[in-house]
């Protein structure tokens, strides 16, 4: 359950969330651990950093290991050694990314009525019908089938604290006709995932029950974004989720609609902006009143030798941090810790690494290069949600 506590003069909701592992201040950034575990990084790491909540993809976990084998070994928060809340997203997107060749989407009456539709995000062999999404395992190229009703019970299976309900994401170059179609199919999959949702839950002894998030979609056109709130809004869903705004590895002009959410999502429920994205970029958006955050960028870029160093006020140009990456020559001999402010592992006073060291290692292919990156961009983003929390 949400609480919204009050907006900052800079726009910024400070709210908290309550779950059955914890209670959290919003605004939050989630940490991504896909398949269970944030990469290279140890859970109490990211409890020493002050991460409240991590993000773990259905999708993946139902692959591998199983959610049967997941809840019978304790639920993932004892499988992967977390007690804080976990989300967990609804696999949908992987599903249809994630496919080769060409999607077929089917009529409610299961004929297929058209190939490369909004639902190949890449050529995917990916059916979608109204009752679900049948995809091939990227694995081994096994057959299975998604439906709303299967990935409430998945998430429910892990044990998870906030759920998402299977919906449609359509590509960022999809046409209004596509977006649509994407919109409706998501509204009648969310009615369905929230009345199993409630029949679940009303059977089950839990003493704080999961939440359940609708996800909305309608890509850039404010007019379908508007409708798809308002019919996901008729369910009372326990937070609101706002989707498809980080897809094709694109920058897209994206602020207006993060501005209509802001202003049209109840004030008494959380926001969840998924998979956006940069520092800069959050703090825009919960200046546009979003409370939840995920990206993979803070791990991922750090892979590969990018690190984000906060700028200098008279600096900052517009934006507040700037990518270093330390593989570049000027580095090789840089005594310098990456940030001298920063609080995490890698730059810690007293106890930091130089840029020098870091860069060798990253050239040497040693790991430890990649998990100190990793410490440092995820600190960074977890302090800048701490900042923002105090920002008043």
């Amino acid at each position: 359950m949400y609480k919204f506590i009050k907006k900052l003069d800079n726009g910024i909701r400070i709210g908290e969330l309550e779950t059955a592992h914890g209670k959290l201040p919003t605004p939050f950034f989630m940490p991504v651990g896909t398949v269970g575990s944030v990469k290279s990084t140890a859970p109490w790491e990211l409890e020493e950093m002050g991460a409240q909540i991590l993000l773990s993809n259905t999708y993946h976990l139902y692959l591998r290991p199983g959610e049967q084998l997941v809840k019978e070994l304790g639920g993932l928060h004892k499988f992967m050694g977390w007690n804080r809340p976990i989300l967990t997203d609804s696999g949908g997107y992987q599903v249809f990314s994630l496919g080769e060749n060409k999607s077929k989407v089917k009529s409610p009456k299961s004929k297929v009525i058209k190939e490369n539709s909004h639902l190949n995000l890449k050529e995917s062999l990916v059916k979608i019908s109204e009752d679900g999404v049948e995809f091939k395992s990227f694995l081994d190229g096994s057959k299975h089938l998604f439906t709303p009703e299967k990935v409430i019970d998945i998430q429910l299976d892990l044990g998870v604290d906030i759920l998402m309900p299977l919906d449609v994401c359509p590509s960022g170059k999809a046409s209004a006709r596509e977006v649509k179609e994407a919109v409706e199919l998501t509204i009648r999959w969310a009615k369905r995932a929230r009345e199993h949702f409630n029949k679940r839950i009303q059977n089950s002894e839990l003493r704080i029950k999961p939440l359940l998030h609708g996800i909305v979609q309608g890509g850039l056109d404010p007019e379908l974004r508007k409708y798809c709130a308002e019919e996901l809004i008729k369910l009372d869903f326990d937070g609101y989720s706002v989707g498809g705004l980080a897809v094709d590895l694109e920058t897209r002009d994206m602020w207006g609609i993060v501005k209509l959410m802001g202003e049209i999502l109840p004030e008494n429920k959380q926001r969840y902006l998924m998979g956006v994205g940069t520092p800069d970029n959050i703090i825009i958006a919960t200046k546009l009143g979003m409370d939840m955050f995920d990206c993979v960028l803070p791990t991922r870029l750090a892979r590969h030798a990018s690190v984000f160093v906060k700028r200098h006020p008279e600096q900052s140009e517009g934006s507040h941090y700037q990518l270093v990456n330390l593989l570049n020559s000027k580095y090789r001999a840089d005594g310098g810790v990456i940030d001298q402010k920063c609080g995490c592992r890698a730059c810690q006073e007293g106890r930091g690494f130089s840029k020098a060291y870091i860069s060798h290692l990253l050239r040497s292919n040693e790991i430890l290069g990649l998990r100190l990156t990793t410490l440092h961009n995820l600190w960074q983003y977890l302090e800048l949600m701490r900042n923002l929390r105090n920002s008043d």
